[in-house]
């Protein structure tokens, strides 16, 4: 991935700078997404929907790409539209259908918990395959936010018949999916940029999705989904995925990716504070201290 430069900006509320202010909103738009996609999958297959969203944003997303860099967007040879295949189908075919999937069987708390804890999969992964050492601290906070996720898993009783707990190691999956995906990115050296590289992996993680979600197109009488369904589709499109990539890219152009990816740490409480009021989630002590150890162990493996 291209590396950044952290730009000082100018101060423009209660101490925050721009860049706060729109890293914030994107926390809101993707901590609301775990609760109305969860609503939505009511009425449209997970399969049906996750490749409907991501086939329409990964079309907005390029033009935008596009438009902002020209020829520059384009992947110079055969060796990174290869890796970019690759990546793309375990970061996004695989985790979309596995994160979507998840979302009809957990709790969107329960969900928005594991899949914080994707900073600590990737730097235990990194320190496996020899790519950056593992300090103390580093490795305090990746058994803490493991720790986090087990107790919140442990919850459900480890009944291996309980479609709860299914759905929490669905979505643990699709968070080592992301884990491969940020690893794979890696490897893409300095020619694309992270929004051409965001752009392109959404283009070639739809084949695979089209493919997976043949069986789900005919499960549904489309013409009876409502309008809310199809406004959370909206929303999960436009907002989770267009809106909030383009903020978030510019965040690391502009911030940096290690106070961008801090960010992160705050989606979780604001999931299961909209889930509580939106899906009748009512959170539990178990969940709170779980992800006070995912959020606590997160913030110790971006330290350097």
């Amino acid at each position: 991935m291209t590396t950044t430069t952290r730009v000082e900006q100018p101060v423009v509320f209660a101490g925050l700078t721009r860049t706060d202010l729109t890293m914030l909103l994107v926390v809101l738009i993707w901590g609301a997404n775990f609760s109305i996609v969860k609503a939505a999958l009511t009425e449209i297959p997970p399969l049906a929907f996750a490749t409907l969203r991501f086939a329409s944003a990964s079309v907005l997303l390029l033009a935008f790409t596009f438009w902002r860099e020209g020829q520059r967007a384009l992947p110079a040879d055969r060796a990174t539209w290869w890796k970019l295949f690759w990546i793309g189908f375990a970061g996004n075919t695989v985790y979309q259908a596995l994160f979507t999937y998840s979302l009809t069987l957990t709790t969107a708390a329960n969900g928005s918990l594991i899949i914080a804890t994707t900073p600590a999969w990737v730097a235990l992964a990194a320190a496996l395959l020899g790519i950056e050492r593992v300090r103390g601290m580093m490795a305090a906070g990746i058994a803490l936010a493991i720790g986090g996720v087990a107790l919140v898993v442990a919850e459900r009783g480890l009944s291996l018949g309980g479609s709860g707990l299914l759905g929490d190691l669905l979505m643990l999956g699709a968070a080592l999916c992301w884990m491969i995906y940020t690893l794979g990115v890696r490897t893409l050296g300095q020619g694309l940029s992270p929004l051409a590289i965001t752009a392109w992996t959404m283009v070639t993680g739809v084949p695979g999705m089209l493919l997976v979600s043949i069986p789900d197109w005919g499960r549904v009488a489309w013409t009876s989904v409502s309008l809310n369904a199809w406004l959370g589709l909206l929303y999960a499109t436009l907002l989770a995925l267009v809106v909030a990539y383009v903020l978030w890219n510019n965040s690391v152009r502009v911030a940096g990716s290690a106070r961008t990816a801090i960010y992160g740490c705050a989606i979780p409480l604001v999931a299961t504070l909209i889930a509580w009021p939106l899906l009748g989630e009512q959170p539990t002590w178990v969940q709170g201290v779980g992800g006070l150890l995912i959020v606590t162990g997160v913030l110790l493996t971006r330290r350097t």
